[in-house]
């Protein structure tokens, strides 16, 4: 099974408009309401993958039930999401269909109490223990700790297993101490963290800081992946218009797979790669196509950088 902790849980709202301008009014073609954070996406595209996912994390609230409601409907995910007294958060992302940018609202989040925080902490390592690969995504709501992450990945180290870390900021700076196996910033997350333009250098300051390996989105640029075995870029073949947010949750989903398989590198970033491109075909986040995946996992090109670097 895999593990999947969505702190900040939140429904997702996503509109379709022909063009997005600032300062006038849109009419709003399709609109889409799901359970969405980017844990619960990473969840629904491995059930969709035939994997075994259990999703947990925050929810509180009148938007926590509509999100509970919707994950039932899920296939082959089981919801071990632990309640909270604030309001669960809700995000809107606005898809502008002449150049298919997305343009991304993001609430806070309910404010978490010590207690609450202690309760979810308990439940977490008795799902770890059942579990092969956990993956930690998005942000912190109010009233965590900045080392929440920290903290889960020192528990799931304890009973032997590997995490996946997407996160950004002082909780992905903080979290290195406790030596996640994989973390994924995209190249902005990246340079904002580290201060480095180049994202190799900026890769192996995480690693030198704790990450065991990073791998460095940079959407139809493909993955820089910095590992114990070397340096590599994998690149789609082509670039497909359409919603790009899920993306990124769709590369954690094959890096936590590729855990759980114990894959070599080459095979996991081209799964991630596939996977990545073929999420920004579907209109929300969370869904891949599938026509598109299967074309993409014989053409993405695979490029070996530089023999491995010792820490």
């Amino acid at each position: 099974m895999i593990l999947t902790v969505t702190l900040n849980a939140a429904l997702d709202v996503t509109y379709g408009v022909d063009s997005l301008r600032p300062r006038t009014s849109h009419r709003v073609g399709a609109v889409h309401r799901r359970a969405g954070g980017k844990g619960v996406n990473v969840a629904r595209v491995l059930a969709g993958q035939g994997r075994a996912v259990t999703v947990t994390g925050l929810v509180g609230g009148p938007t926590g039930a509509l999100i509970r409601e919707d994950l039932r409907g899920v296939p082959g995910l089981r919801d071990e999401l632990v309640p909270v007294s604030g309001e669960s958060r809700q995000t809107v992302t606005v898809v502008s269909g002449d150049d298919g940018d997305a343009t991304v609202f993001n609430e806070r989040g309910p404010q978490v109490g010590p207690a609450e925080w202690r309760a979810f902490t308990d439940r977490f390592a008795e799902l770890v223990r059942e579990s092969s690969v956990v993956a930690l995504c998005g942000s912190l709501p109010p009233g965590l700790p900045s080392d929440a992450y920290a903290r889960l990945i020192s528990r799931a180290a304890r009973s032997g297993v590997p995490s996946v870390l997407d996160t950004s900021g002082a909780p992905l700076l903080d979290a290195l101490d406790a030596r996640p196996d994989v973390v994924k910033p995209n190249a902005a997350e990246l340079a904002a963290a580290t201060g480095c333009d180049d994202a190799v250098a900026g890769a192996e300051r995480l690693r030198a800081l704790g990450a065991r390996a990073v791998v460095v989105s940079s959407g139809p640029g493909g993955l820089l992946a910095v590992t114990p075995d070397g340096r590599r870029r994998a690149v789609p073949p082509e670039r497909l218009a359409g919603n790009p947010t899920g993306a990124g949750d769709a590369c954690v989903a094959a890096l936590a797979a590729g855990l759980a398989d114990g894959a070599p590198w080459g095979d996991v970033l081209r799964e991630a790669v596939a996977l990545s491109a073929a999420a920004v075909a579907c209109p929300v986040a969370g869904d891949v196509d599938s026509a598109a995946y299967e074309r993409f996992r014989t053409t993405v090109t695979v490029e070996d950088l530089h023999a491995p670097q010792p820490h």
